[in-house]
């Protein structure tokens, strides 16, 4: 299994961001697909999660109406989309699936909202 984000980088607050996270070695559109986060001195959240059919659940209540998430199956791909970011979504993002009852994580991809 290999997972890689993308996307990331440094953002005004009320900017906006999508991430990319490009799967292999497993069946994509047979799982479901996270997003969490975690910033420093804190621990792992889970953001979103991303159904088999694309629908969005365990949505956040800090990023409720402002991040949501989609798929593309044809490209093995799982997006998050941040709108209205704000210096408390600065985290490293990471890309997460079970397969083979492990859990799988992408190396992260850096968000920093600052002016």
């Amino acid at each position: 299994v290999q997972l890689v984000e993308s996307g990331g980088g440094l953002v005004q607050p009320g900017g906006s961001l999508r991430l990319s996270c490009a799967a292999s070695g497993f069946t994509f559109s047979s799982r479901a697909m996270s997003w969490y986060r975690q910033a420093p001195g804190k621990e792992r959240e889970l953001v979103a999660t991303i159904t088999r059919g694309g629908d969005i659940t365990n949505l956040a209540d800090s990023v409720k109406g402002r991040f949501t998430g989609s798929r593309d199956n044809a490209k093995n791909t799982v997006y998050l989309q941040m709108n209205s970011l704000k210096p408390d979504d600065t985290s490293v993002y990471y890309c997460h699936v079970i397969w083979g009852f492990t859990h799988n994580w992408g190396q992260g991809t850096q968000v920093t909202v600052s002016s």
